[in-house]
């Protein structure tokens, strides 16, 4: 525990530090990996390209479809919920017309 509040509390154990030339350490082939289903070990790349014109112009094209959907749904559910308001409240019009009799 830090002894001041401000003070940052240090870390309760090293961190192994690896060399890139070293690979993990093995561990006993009776547990499954750490991740997934794969037997591999060991470091694995992750190569991120830049989006070309034509990557944005398909991810444009489905954003506009995706809300395009939406809004047609939004607009949908607006039309089923438009009759039965309108049902209500002709109903309340005539009951209250009905009580002032």
């Amino acid at each position: 525990m830090p002894s001041h509040r401000d003070e940052a509390e240090r870390p309760r154990q090293e961190p192994e530090i690896i060399p890139p030339d070293k690979d993990w350490p093995q561990r006993d082939s009776r547990f499954p990996p750490n991740y997934g289903f794969d037997e591999r070990r060991g470091t694995h790349r992750i190569y991120v390209g830049r989006i070309g014109p034509l990557g944005f112009a398909l991810f444009t094209i489905i954003a506009v479809l995706f809300g395009g959907v939406l809004l047609l749904a939004l607009i949908g559910a607006a039309l089923i919920w438009f009759p039965l308001l309108l049902l209500f409240a002709v109903i309340a019009a005539i009951a209250g017309l009905i009580r002032r009799l």
